[in-house]
């Protein structure tokens, strides 16, 4: 898997790796920073967790366009780049004006006092930042191959997603163990380390672009698009869409519908699921003195679990493709959902126990988190390497701009969903189903992904048939 791949791919490798360990070390304490440092409550902190994470997925459209139009893809990578170190670095801010002796009272609005007001600031130069870093750095893998190297472009996506998970599984160690100590002052260690990472991954991508960053033929990628076209170029970009690609493109957006569901239940990671393990989960480790797990720890698992399995998964698919049994896309994005509802099923026998009033064994979280992570595997890296082969090239980059949109609505609604996270005392319905304690609220996620998976299943022939060889 790791042969016959160019250089560039590792200097993008490694910059996503680092601006990953950014964004995943500030999100493994985000949530547990709203609710003991600025004094949130659940249902509040769920609801800006999930409008923060949809509209960082939803920026990649504006930078898709720009970049298409305007920037290219190194520029606005760069431009992206600044904006998330400034967005950490006032994150970080916000964490250094915490003050102990300040009224604790828990609210469920913002005050917009100056701690608040560097939070509000940095969640919003994340949010600008990751759109114009996000799809132009996806793009840019696929643009380091000749069309025609489909197979090896899959193996180089799993790759580039390694990288991903690679930053994801020492983030929350780093970030989580300065700042998720049990003292809400160190909450700004954590964010300070998150905009180390993303610095480092800049300067690494300012370095490499140059020589690496480059085309089979030796030419660069990503460049600022040309102002002045011939004929030729003038009349090859007014070309209409043909029916082959318009079917394409219809593809790239029924798949992106079924992920919303995906990534909908996956993100509870940094929501109800770190509520779970913060207060649901026995941390207590007897033979280390009584060391407790912080609660950010748990984020790791599926980083872990990534870097373990994606190597088997990509030797698996090899393999089935050397017979021609590899399942197709759309096939492996429905056994990714029926995986992930198999993770909350997990879930949903631990939280039966939680819900006696005991404190369950991190087990349930383990188990569920690496299903998850199968899940994962069956559908993320695969979906992005079809957006790049289904996409014609002038619209490449918005429709991988497009695809990221889904992860915004996915992103929001895990937010939203979150709010219903059952307290003592409070019953709450959603659509008319009665959740009453912490299984009632798990199932939610088992019947969303296990219906998702059977429709999409049945709609897999039809699919196929759309994507005209490109599977």
């Amino acid at each position: 898997m790791f042969k016959n791949h160019p250089k560039g791919l590792y200097v993008l490798f490694f910059t996503e790796m680092w601006e990953r360990f950014s964004y995943y070390g500030m999100r493994a304490i985000l949530t547990l920073y709203m609710i003991n440092a600025l004094l949130f409550d659940k249902a509040f902190t769920s609801s800006i967790y999930g409008y923060y994470t949809g509209l960082v997925y939803l920026t990649p459209l504006l930078g898709g366009y720009v970049a298409d139009r305007y920037w290219g893809n190194r520029r606005s990578i760069i431009v992206g780049g600044i904006m998330m170190l400034v967005g950490q670095l006032a994150l970080a801010g916000s964490g250094f004006l915490y003050s102990p002796d300040v009224e604790q009272v828990v609210v469920s609005t913002f005050s917009f006092n100056l701690q608040q007001i560097f939070f509000i600031f940095g969640l919003f130069f994340l949010i600008l930042g990751n759109g114009f870093f996000k799809p132009n750095i996806s793009t840019m893998v696929g643009s380091l191959y000749p069309a025609e190297a489909i197979k090896i472009r899959d193996a180089a996506f799993t790759i580039f997603y390694m990288g991903i998970n690679l930053g994801a599984l020492i983030a929350p160690f780093i970030a989580g163990g300065l700042g998720d100590t049990g003292n809400p002052s160190d909450f700004k260690y954590g964010f300070v380390s998150a905009a180390v990472g993303m610095g480092i991954g800049l300067i690494t991508f300012i370095i490499g672009k140059k020589k690496h960053l480059v085309t089979p033929s030796g030419e660069p990628v990503g460049m600022v698009p040309k102002k002045s076209k011939t004929e030729e170029e003038i009349a090859a970009s007014n070309v209409p869409l043909t029916k082959i690609e318009k079917e394409r493109i219809a593809v790239i957006f029924i798949l992106a519908f079924f992920v919303i569901f995906f990534w909908a239940a996956f993100e509870q990671a940094g929501v109800s699921l770190t509520f779970f393990a913060e207060e649901q989960t026995n941390r207590v480790i007897g033979w280390l003195g009584n060391y407790v797990i912080p609660a950010s720890f748990f984020q790791a698992i599926n980083p872990v679990a990534i870097i373990v399995f994606a190597p088997i998964f990509a030797m698996i698919w090899t393999k089935l493709g050397k017979k021609n049994k590899e399942p197709n896309t759309p096939m492996k994005m429905a056994l990714g959902l029926f995986l992930l509802s198999l993770g909350f099923a997990v879930l949903v026998f631990g939280s039966k126990i939680a819900d006696t009033g005991a404190k369950v064994s991190p087990l349930w979280l383990v188990g569920a988190y690496v299903l998850h992570t199968f899940g994962e595997l069956s559908l993320s890296p695969i979906g992005l390497s079809m957006v790049t082969k289904l996409s014609p090239i002038k619209l490449s980059s918005i429709l991988m701009g497009i695809w990221f949109g889904s992860n915004a609505a996915a992103n929001w609604l895990a937010g939203q969903l979150s709010t219903f996270y059952p307290e003592a005392g409070k019953t709450t319905s959603l659509l008319g189903y009665s959740i009453n304690n912490l299984s009632d609220f798990f199932f939610i996620f088992v019947i969303m992904g296990l219906v998702a998976s059977i429709i999409l299943f049945s709609l897999n022939k039809l699919l196929s048939k759309m994507m005209h060889g490109i599977n």
